[in-house]
C-alpha cells in the first residue's frame, strides 16, 4: 500500500467536522472505489502556517514512506497577513525537503487565494497582496514538477450554503466540493501511477 500524505491546515483537517468529512478521508472513498493500492494520510492541523507546517514536517516525513505529498497551506498565512515572501519560502522549503527524503514521491501542490473578507490588512492593501499571494503557487508547483491544483476552494469559497457559520470553513459539503478539485488533479496521477493487469 502506498501513501499519500495531505499536508495543510484547517482546511484539510475538515475543522468542525467528523474525521470522516474531511476531504482525505473522502478521497481515500475514491480511491478505494477506483481499487488503487493508496491509503490517505490527514496531515492537516487547524491552524497552521506555512512557518508552522515546515517546522513540524521532519517528523511527518519520518512516520512512514511517502510516495505522493499534497501540499496544502497558505490560507492562515493569508488570514494573518504574513508577508508573501515569507510564505513562498516556507512552502519552497517544505518541498524541496520532502523531494529530498523522497525523491520519487509525486508532488501536488493546491492552490489558494486570499479571502479578502478576514484579513488585518488596511483595505487599501488588499488588492495587491491577494494578487501577490495568489502568484506563489503555480510557479512553485511549476519549479518542483508538481502537479497543480488551481484552487483548492474553488467553488466554496464565499458560498454560505458549503462552509460553517464562521463563514471560512468548509462544511460537509464544502469538503466534498474540495476532494473533487484535489481528485480532478490527483486521480489520473493515481490512475496513471497504477499497475496494469498481468501479462
Amino acid at each position: 500500500m502506498k501513501n499519500i500524505l495531505f499536508f495543510g491546515d484547517s482546511l484539510t483537517a475538515g475543522y468542525g467536522l467528523p474525521a470522516a468529512a474531511s476531504f482525505p478521508a473522502l478521497i481515500q472513498q475514491k480511491i478505494d472505489a477506483a481499487e488503487l493500492p493508496y491509503r490517505a494520510l490527514n496531515y492537516g492541523v487547524s491552524g497552521d502556517t506555512s512557518a508552522g507546517g515546515r517546522a513540524r514536517l521532519a517528523g511527518a516525513l519520518a512516520r512512514q514512506p511517502v510516495e505522493v505529498f499534497v501540499l496544502a497551506l497558505g490560507a492562515n498565512d493569508g488570514i494573518r497577513g504574513v508577508p508573501v515572501p515569507d510564505t513562498s519560502t516556507n512552502l519552497e522549503a517544505i518541498l524541496r525537503d520532502v523531494q529530498q527524503q523522497y525523491p520519487a514521491a509525486q508532488l501536488v501542490v493546491a492552490g489558494l487565494e486570499f479571502p479578502f473578507n478576514v484579513s488585518p490588512l488596511g483595505n487599501h492593501r488588499l488588492v495587491r497582496y491577494a494578487a501577490e499571494f495568489k502568484a506563489v503557487f503555480r510557479p512553485l508547483a511549476q519549479q518542483f514538477g508538481a502537479a497543480f491544483v488551481p484552487f483548492l476552494l474553488e467553488g466554496v469559497l464565499g458560498h454560505r450554503d458549503l462552509n460553517l457559520a464562521d463563514g471560512v470553513h468548509p462544511n460537509a459539503e464544502g469538503q466534498q466540493r474540495l476532494a473533487a478539485n484535489v481528485w480532478g488533479v490527483l486521480g489520473p496521477l493515481l490512475q496513471a501511477a497504477a499497475p496494469g493487469p498481468a501479462a
